[in-house]
């Protein structure tokens, strides 16, 4: 079990407190292990990818659907093997930024950091363009209309205020609010496999007229639908024994949204069977096949259940947001006042305002210059997958490196990480593309111009560190030490903590 005081000099600002006074850092040792998993869970959002994102993967994948799940699932777990070579040995609210630089130094860990920022904010973006889309359905369905600059604001300050007031009450919410979307979801999906005679389709298992190439490409969509899963490494500092509970809510996500994905995937293309409609051209599938079987109002109550995962995977978004970016403050990389915790609630309250505050600004002009709430989320939505990309891939590159400066590097973990990469490689070049490639064909407008924005971001991001550098001979010194510190707190007596190099 973790000390109570566990992680506080990764924390520790730059500059003292006035004598006597005490710093005040995050909240120790309060989140217990299904809290913990609540995080994870709810920035990936496992209610919305039935709803949102299965017509897309089958339009690709075909029959084949559940395969796609199924291999993401098992890829995204060899990213987690690679993440839990650090989660096992350390935690803090930097979260990958912080695994990073113990393995490929302060450079490669400062943009893996920035790439993650922007995953998590831009996933908050998105999530909360869902929520307006939804929340105003349903208000319309009862003859109240809202305009969408409220519906942002109402989400958006909401979510800020429960992240300012208490990280027990936020994992709270989060887990009540996605337990109670996945169980109507799953009841939906029991209630359609029973209204098909709980029959066993062999069109699927056979995988008739699947293609390896669909199924490929199914795979790259499904890896953008896990994105998020390792958020609860930002709860390092606030976990309770966070060397256990940590590494098992990283895996246990993907696992758990895996097998939602797939059992849901089985059953609403065997729900489709037979129906007038087309599963790919159907924009509420889950409404559809609810009234279909004369479950109308169920397809009602999972609007409900999608508004509160929507409204849950900001609210997780904005945590993981402004944790990375408190601990990235404390060690001199942004303003100070970033890296401060509130004395009462110990929460990062000013990188929470600050995180909300943006969070709802950048689809808030978007919709002002005449971007639509739908086409938002889907802008966001793709602009947040390169940042997720860009981290797994380093992480998986880092694990082994890591392992070899502490002397703790086995063929098993050099395994892991080649078939991470190897397996990382599917959606980078699915969002790449290749030049003449019919099945990874290059990308297009406006992906192309997404691209080169968050190319232009992951610019900046260098950019700043070079700056802060020039400015600071002393931040990188500062920050190796610190996050070295942390590794010491956490590791037996016996084991020497490895030197970073600087890069």
């Amino acid at each position: 079990m973790r000390s109570h005081g566990a992680g506080r000099n990764e924390a520790t600002p730059k500059r003292a407190p006035p004598s006597g006074a005490r710093t005040p850092n995050l909240r120790s040792n309060c989140l217990s292990y299904v809290e913990v998993l609540a995080q994870s869970i709810s920035v990936i959002a496992p209610s919305t990818v039935p709803a949102a994102i299965l017509g897309l993967i089958f339009a690709t994948a075909g029959s084949g659907t559940w395969l796609s799940f199924l291999l993401g699932m098992i890829g995204l777990v060899l990213v987690s093997f690679n993440i839990n070579q650090f989660a096992r040995r350390s935690a803090s609210p930097g979260s990958l930024y912080t695994y990073i630089v113990r393995g490929l130094g302060p450079t490669a860990g400062v943009l893996g950091g920035w790439a993650l920022l922007f995953g998590y904010t831009l996933t908050g973006m998105s999530t909360l363009c869902g929520f307006a889309i939804i929340a105003g359905l349903l208000l319309g369905q009862i003859g109240v209309h809202l305009p969408v600059l409220a519906l942002f604001a109402f989400g958006a300050i909401g979510a800020c205020y429960i992240a300012f007031r208490d990280i027990q009450l936020s994992a709270k919410m989060m887990l009540i609010f996605e337990g109670a979307a996945l169980a109507l979801i799953l009841v939906l999906g029991f209630v359609i496999w029973r209204f098909k005679g709980f029959a066993v389709d062999a069109s699927q298992l056979t995988l008739k007229d699947a293609t390896p190439g669909g199924v490929l490409m199914g795979v790259v969509l499904v890896v953008f639908g896990f994105s998020g899963f390792e958020a609860s490494t930002s709860l390092g500092e606030e976990a309770k024994d966070p060397l256990r509970t940590i590494p098992r809510s990283v895996i246990q996500s993907v696992v758990v949204s895996g097998l939602v994905f797939i059992f849901m995937a089985y059953v609403v293309i065997l729900g489709f069977e037979g129906s007038s409609a087309s599963l790919d051209k159907t924009e509420a599938p889950l409404a559809f096949l609810a009234d279909r079987i004369g479950w109308g109002w169920l397809g009602a109550l999972i609007n409900v259940g999608i508004l509160l995962s929507f409204f849950s995977c900001t609210l997780a978004s904005i945590n993981s947001t402004a944790r990375i970016a408190f601990s990235m403050a404390r060690h001199g990389l942004f303003f100070d006042a970033l890296g401060e915790a509130h004395a009462i609630n110990e929460t990062p309250y000013i990188a929470v305002g600050i995180s909300a505050l943006i969070t709802f600004a950048v689809p808030a002009i978007l919709f002002l210059c005449g971007v639509p709430a739908f086409e938002g989320q889907g802008y966001f939505g793709t602009l947040c997958s390169f940042g997720f990309l860009l981290v797994y891939i380093l992480i998986s590159i880092a694990a082994p490196m890591y392992l070899k400066s502490i002397g703790k590097l086995t063929r098993s973990a050099v395994l892991y990480s080649g078939l991470a990469l190897g397996f990382m490689m599917l959606p980078f070049i699915g969002t790449i593309g290749l030049p003449g490639s019919s099945l990874f064909p290059p990308m297009e407008f406006p992906t192309s111009l997404l691209f080169g924005l968050f190319a232009a971001y992951m610019a900046i991001g260098l950019c700043w560190l070079l700056m802060q550098k020039s400015r600071h001979p002393k931040m990188i010194p500062t920050m190796r030490n610190a996050i070295e510190s942390v590794d010491l707190q956490f590791a037996a007596p016996a084991n020497a903590s490895p030197n970073i190099s600087a890069r």
